[in-house]
């Protein structure tokens, strides 16, 4: 993974998983728990690869670009 793909693309999901992972690794070093620790370096490496359940951007969510377009509805009277 290249640095241009790492410092780019933030959104709310990566930040997420980037909190998370800070937080659950900061709970497994006060805590001493193994299982904590796993779990903290997945959220981290989540975050660090852009990744989330369903892989490197194969689900996304589409970022809306064309926010000051509005389409005409018309509507139909039902009876």
């Amino acid at each position: 993974m290249n640095l241009k793909g790492i410092l780019t693309q933030w959104d709310f999901m990566r930040i997420l998983r980037l909190v998370f992972g800070i937080y659950i690794g900061i709970q497994a070093v006060i805590t001493l728990d193994l299982l904590s620790a796993v779990v903290a370096v997945f959220f981290l490496y989540q975050a660090y690869a852009n990744t989330g359940c369903c892989g490197v951007s194969s689900c996304p969510t589409p970022i809306n670009t064309n926010s000051n377009t509005l389409e005409k509805v018309e509507y139909e009277q039902v009876k």
